[in-house]
């Protein structure tokens, strides 16, 4: 079992959008956030393993430290302060916060809550922009926050992705924009060409017909990537779920008993479909779910990790199994 350097913690899956492009299935619907007690159980073991940025503890960097997360943090602040109150506290490096800034309606609100997340502990900001998030949050707030943002955390300000940012600036989006507009407007910019692309999660279903698919025998022999099982950035959720990487919808274990897991290792016994991924044994994975009952997709796969995801939605479906959760990720994947 890889110690986990760095990662992100979702305090909630709640969020103000539903993006096409959500890994985790964030949307209005969930209504859960993490209680103080479990920030406190699983930032305490967290702390002296995560590491800082390669420019120091005080600097934050994608890979590294702890981001606090969502679904949308902002939307319960008291709690988002409570969290970087209590990472500050037992000294995790690097913290960060990541949001789709829907709550930078003013430049007063807006410092107002920055500054008091900095004087709480807080390093950084990673700001999300992307034509997905465009469709709920107005491009003005996202722009509102950026600028702030800078003000008060310098440097420790993260752009994700930057290229968006350039190209909405260049195409002079104002409001908010359907990603069909978007992708009209944008014919021909090659600023976001180099963005990274992650097919998981909702984008599987939402976004599946901007691709080509294919037969998933295509994708058996391929490797995870990232890899399934690694230290860095894996994600703790509000149910005490470790989650591998971004695979939502997988728990390795409660993350809440990290000490005991990293010391007794990986327990698979019960959990087949952890099995399976944990020894990259992707034909096993697909022969178990057929004899279940499995069909693959007549129109094909976009990814691997869509015909993971398929596949995982139908053993959740139709079965009872420990690592798949939380359920409610494959009810709001569609």
């Amino acid at each position: 079992m890889p110690v986990p350097v760095s990662g992100g913690l979702i305090l909630s899956y709640q969020c103000t959008a539903e993006c096409r492009y959500c890994m985790y299935a964030c949307s209005p619907k969930w209504r859960d956030w993490i209680s103080e007690e479990d920030l406190e159980k699983i930032l305490r073991q967290l702390a002296g393993r995560i590491i800082p940025s390669p420019y120091g503890p005080n600097s934050v960097s994608l890979n590294y430290g702890l981001h606090l997360t969502g679904g949308e943090p902002f939307l319960n602040f008291e709690l988002l302060l409570k969290a970087v109150e209590i990472a500050n506290r037992l000294k995790i490096p690097s913290t960060f916060v990541e949001t789709n800034c829907y709550w930078a309606v003013d430049d007063e609100t807006t410092r107002e809550k920055l500054q008091l997340l900095k004087e709480t502990g807080l390093k950084g900001i990673l700001i999300s922009v992307n034509p997905y998030y465009l469709e709920y949050v107005p491009f003005e707030r996202t722009e509102r926050a950026i600028r702030i943002s800078r003000e008060v955390f310098g440097e420790n300000l993260m752009i994700y992705q930057l290229n968006y940012y350039l190209l909405f600036k260049k195409l002079g989006v104002k409001g908010r924009l359907k990603l069909e507009d978007y992708l009209k407007l944008s014919r021909g910019e090659n600023l976001a060409e180099n963005v990274e692309i992650l097919l998981m999660g909702r984008a599987a279903y939402k976004l599946k017909d901007l691709y080509p698919k294919y037969r998933a025998e295509y994708f058996l022999d391929q490797l995870c990537w990232p890899p399934f099982l690694r230290g860095w950035h894996n994600h703790f959720d509000c149910y005490g779920n470790f989650i591998p990487g971004y695979c939502g919808g997988i728990s390795l274990d409660d993350c809440r008993r990290l000490d005991e897991i990293l010391r007794g290792g990986l327990s698979l016994d019960g959990k087949p479909i952890l099995r399976f991924l944990v020894n990259q044994d992707f034909r096993g994975l697909l022969r178990f779910a057929q004899k279940l009952g499995f069909k693959e997709l007549d129109e094909g796969y976009i990814s691997k990790c869509h015909l993971c995801l398929d596949i995982r939605k139908f053993l959740v479906e139709n079965g009872e199994f420990e690592e798949l959760k939380p359920k409610e990720f494959y009810r709001y994947l569609e």
